[in-house]
């Protein structure tokens, strides 16, 4: 529901305008001076306002100006009882999204609300998309250790060249964001970088992906597709997880790199390619190839350059600037403030095993970004690094870090309910804002303040998870 506030001097107007928009299921706000207006528009959410342009103490073109510092993005309908063509002209200048004559025509304004809500709708989704564009681009790759300055060293020599690589490393070590520099850097900049994840695809399935295939040479084959190879000219193809494809198509694709033609799929025409590979796996090959699970010639086309990813335990040096960067990249996709991770809870974080790698340690300071209060403390890194303890934690800590008697058992939760882990996000969200609702006697003011969010962000999320007052 769409929250719009009124600033109007006259009782009467403001009351009107009440009636009429919450009848259209609008929440409305009302004050009857610009000051208090303003004070509002910094606390609260608010989607559209309605302002009178001749009021006492402060008139609504310096509310407008004054406004446009705190939400450029807010829409304002300036409303006035003598309205003239410099007024609307100055009041467009100013930033209003329109004008209105009073006695107001009611039709004119609900059409005119809905068009400056539909003009937020489209700002906020305009900003999504844009930060979604800036997600696409190549993330630095980050570490000052010395294992990543020389992988750094090795693209810039490499990356120029047409050499192909072959990238190692563990799963989430960073293979895919190596391979990602290699083209960025290279002279096929400008060409298109196409991924295939060998391990994704089917086996019966990886022969068309690649190569493409002609209608009818198979049964779903109802018309002509295009594989990688063809999608990649001029560009980069990158094999990910190429130690698992089938040999079949490993036999091709030695082909393709040998001669730099393809055939499709159901076809006798060759199709000459011209595309450079970039290929990575967690496997060894060595023992892929003493098991007859991987061809040894097909390696050896792929090896001109190896580039090993260490593990994060290999580089244990680099979690503390990996940690702050992640920090401040969630925080900013939360839209939240972005919180001080203590050199305690860097420590903790050196400390941790790290299976999981790169990944696994951004989704930790995902999760502890949630689940931690104003700054992320050593205390929050031993109670949320393992997630089965993680509701737990939650649920036995208060401000002296002591048990809380109703849960003595400490019952775990079953991490099996949950499907995935915005799953387990919302639960554990959830069940902290229950806690810190019930730690301040559900006073909502005080509680998000604890929580460093606004009163209205606060209601959203009560309602979003059902929460209520025992």
């Amino acid at each position: 529901m769409s929250t719009i506030l009124i600033i109007d001097d006259e009782r009467a107007i403001r009351n009107s305008l009440r009636d009429i928009l919450e009848y259209e299921d609008y929440n409305i706000l009302d004050v009857d001076n610009g000051s208090d207006g303003l004070e509002i528009i910094k606390k609260e959410k608010i989607d559209l306002v309605l302002c009178d342009i001749k009021m006492n103490k402060m008139d609504g073109m310096e509310v407008l100006a004054t406004a446009q510092k705190i939400n450029p993005d807010l829409p304002f309908i300036m409303i006035s009882g003598h309205g003239t063509i410099e007024t609307a002209v100055e009041a467009a200048k100013k930033g209003a999204f329109d004008f209105l004559e009073k006695p107001l025509d009611l039709n004119r304004l609900l059409i005119t609300v809905r068009n400056g809500l539909e003009k937020v709708s489209l700002v906020t989704e305009t900003k999504v998309l844009k930060k979604k564009v800036t997600s696409y681009k190549t993330k630095e790759i980050l570490g000052k250790s010395e294992a990543i300055g020389r992988i750094k060293e090795t693209i810039d020599r490499v990356a120029p060249t047409e050499a192909r690589v072959l990238i190692t490393g563990a799963n989430g070590a960073g293979k895919e964001l190596v391979a990602r520099w290699i083209h960025e850097k290279s002279n096929r900049a400008e060409g298109p970088l196409i991924e295939v994840n060998c391990a994704a695809i089917p086996s019966e399935l990886i022969e068309s992906e690649l190569f493409g295939h002609e209608k009818g040479s198979f049964t779903s084959a109802i018309k002509q597709r295009l594989g990688k190879f063809e999608l990649a000219t001029n560009g980069t193809l990158f094999l990910d997880e190429i130690g698992d494809m089938s040999l079949s198509a490993q036999a091709k694709v030695l082909r393709a790199l040998q001669e730099h033609k393809i055939t499709r799929v159901g076809g006798d025409k060759e199709i000459d390619v011209n595309v450079r590979v970039v290929a990575a796996t967690n496997k060894n090959l060595f023992k892929e190839i003493d098991a007859g699970n991987f061809r040894m010639d097909l390696y050896h086309r792929l090896s001109v350059i190896l580039i090993h990813v260490p593990s994060l335990t290999e580089r244990v040096d680099d979690i503390p600037l990996l940690s702050k960067n992640f920090c401040e990249e969630i925080c900013n996709e939360y839209g939240v403030p972005v919180k001080e991770i203590t050199p305690a809870a860097l420590k903790e974080l050196c400390n941790l095993p790290w299976t999981g790698n790169i990944r696994e340690l951004r989704n930790m300071i995902e999760r502890l970004i949630i689940l931690s209060d104003k700054s992320i403390t050593d205390r929050d890194v031993i109670a949320f690094a393992n997630p089965s303890n993680t509701v737990n934690a939650i649920s036995n800590t208060n401000p002296n870090h002591e048990a809380d008697p109703s849960n003595q058992n400490g019952s775990k939760v079953d991490l099996d309910n949950f499907a995935s882990f915005q799953d387990f996000k919302d639960f554990a969200e959830k069940e902290f804002i229950k806690y810190k609702l019930e730690k301040n006697t559900w006073n909502v003011s005080k509680t998000a303040d604890d929580l460093d969010i606004q009163r209205s962000h606060l209601y959203s999320k009560i309602e979003k998870f059902g929460l209520k007052r025992d």
